[in-house]
């Protein structure tokens, strides 16, 4: 699988658009001024305490007072408060542990009045970020994350990745990992590890525990709220995440965010250095590498398919609902196995959009109705196989008796919603019409269909002048010469002013509408 990482940097905002073989599959927004992202780490003040939700409300400096349930304090919390106020009043001077004596761990049912008092301070790692009217939620158990471990101050697991598949490589990880744990530091091997050297691992864990020392540093004498570590900027986080043998371009527009990315994989990976080019073209980045279309494509309420098969995904309070439909287009002498088909698509479409969209949550799914138990079987292996990709935490459930299939999916940023309507051209923006970048795709996949069900038929596009123009644009190098190129067919192509702008309609020979069916 070929990645590539297409990054638009404006001085607002830096966009960051992920393609896996060319399809969009996640899209990343940060403004240039936002301060708090998943992963920082911050010295808080309790403000509120809530017995009946079990959680407290954290002054970290958000507008909004962030939210730390009794879940998310983790059983070494004693031993964070311990540490923290020790730092913060120097009688710890040291971010190594193992001198350090810890305090008895809490239990999981406990409340949260019994372990925290109002304006305790507390050393907090935001868990998810502020989404609608809600502030960041908080947790406990500090992590520090690096490419290839991750450490957790006041833990002893060591725990591997298990997408590394061979028993062997865990096993010899882990024995490479508890060779170089500093003691009462919990590690968390991920995947990029697989097949690293002990020094690889060593430079790392010495660079993570530099971190963790500069964070007892800060904290003598700090005052709540401050900041103490800042995730990685979304460009690099993104980079240390995923990062693999299979990138093979990433495209910065901004010379100084280029050189900041150069750098940084210099440090990381010295043999992907190669992979970075600087976009110098006058025009969009995101039009130059087809993002703009495939969001424009991708966001709307309906998601169209390339057989012509869609989604249509709804969002209510509770939940997400997505609607499979198989268009007009399906037409197979095995019922069964067309509508099986049409699933397996929407299946990987749907993982598609759940990555892109970054929706969370429950998300529910209607698929075309199966009968076949073998069918079923295999949509629902489709769909985990096509989520494996996904970071995120989820759980699918087997297609229930009415036909449904269930998942939830874990929430950490707010959901992306893209616009993709734009002002109508007749009625000068009271009305909308969905995007016009798309129109081109709608008629060519019409055209497909009339040419496989009539091959002989002569046909006639009627569209609005606009269109019309546009499909007839430069003759040689026009849509519509592409047409005759692909089908040795010439489609004859008619203006008509009384046309909508996105409405048009193919005829026969005996000026016969050809309807397609949905």
């Amino acid at each position: 699988m070929n990645k590539e990482l297409i990054i638009n940097s404006s001085p607002t905002e830096v966009e960051i658009a992920l393609l896996e073989d060319g399809k969009l599959v996640e899209l990343h927004n940060q403004k240039t001024n936002e301060n708090f992202a998943v992963g920082d780490i911050f010295l808080g003040r309790i403000k509120r305490l809530m017995p009946a939700l079990n959680a407290a409300f954290v002054d970290i400096g958000h507008k909004k007072d962030a939210f730390l349930h009794y879940t998310d304090l983790g059983p070494k919390l004693p031993s964070l408060q311990k540490y923290t106020n020790g730092s913060i009043k120097g009688s710890i001077n040291t971010h190594r542990l193992e001198n350090f004596a810890f305090a008895p761990e809490i239990i999981k049912t406990g409340k949260i009045d019994k372990v925290l008092g109002k304006k305790d301070d507390i050393l907090v790692q935001i868990l998810k970020e502020p989404i609608s009217t809600k502030g960041p939620r908080l947790s406990c158990e500090i992590t520090i994350p690096g490419r290839y471990l991750v450490i957790s101050p006041f833990a002893e697991v060591i725990a591997v990745s298990k997408k590394i598949g061979s028993a062997e490589e865990r096993k010899r990880l882990h024995l490479l990992v508890e060779s170089i744990r500093p003691k009462n530091f919990g590690v968390i091997v991920r995947t990029a590890a697989e097949g690293k050297k002990v020094i690889d691992l060593h430079e790392e864990m010495s660079m993570l525990m530099e971190k963790w020392e500069d964070i007892q540093k800060q904290l003598k004498g700090a005052t709540p709220p401050v900041k103490l570590l800042s995730e990685l900027d979304k460009t690099t986080s993104i980079l240390r995440d995923l990062l693999t043998d299979s990138f093979n371009r990433i495209v910065v527009n901004d010379k100084q965010l280029y050189n900041n990315v150069k750098t940084f994989l210099g440090g990381i990976a010295p043999d992907k250095v190669k992979i970075v080019q600087q976009h110098r073209n006058s025009k969009p980045i995101f039009d130059v590498y087809g993002v703009t279309k495939q969001i424009k494509s991708s966001f709307g309420k309906t998601a169209t398919m390339s057989s012509g098969a869609y989604i249509v995904i709804e969002h209510t309070e509770a939940m997400h609902v997505v609607d499979v439909n198989s268009g007009h287009k399906m037409r197979n002498a095995n019922q069964g196995e067309a509508v099986l088909k049409v699933n397996m698509e929407a299946a990987e479409e749907i993982a598609r959009q759940l990555r892109l969209r970054d929706i969370g949550g429950i998300i529910i799914i209607d698929f075309i109705d199966m009968r076949n138990a073998d069918h079923r079987k295999d949509l629902l292996q489709a769909m985990r196989k096509h989520m494996k990709k996904d970071r995120a935490q989820h759980t699918i459930l087997a297609l229930s008796k009415f036909g449904l299939m269930q998942i939830t999916r874990q929430r950490v940023r707010p959901e992306v919603n893209i616009s993709t309507s734009e002002a109508c051209p007749t009625c000068k923006g009271t009305g909308k019409v969905n995007a016009t970048i798309l129109l081109e795709d709608e008629v060519e996949r019409d055209l497909n269909f009339i040419m496989q069900s009539r091959p002989k038929a002569k046909l006639t596009l009627v569209a609005h002048p606009f269109v019309v123009a546009y499909l007839k644009k430069g003759f040689f190098k026009s849509i519509q010469f592409k047409w005759w190129r692909e089908h040795q067919r010439w489609i004859k192509i008619v203006e008509d002013k009384d046309y909508g702008f996105n409405t048009y309609k193919f005829f026969d020979v005996n000026d016969d509408e050809i309807r397609l069916q949905q």
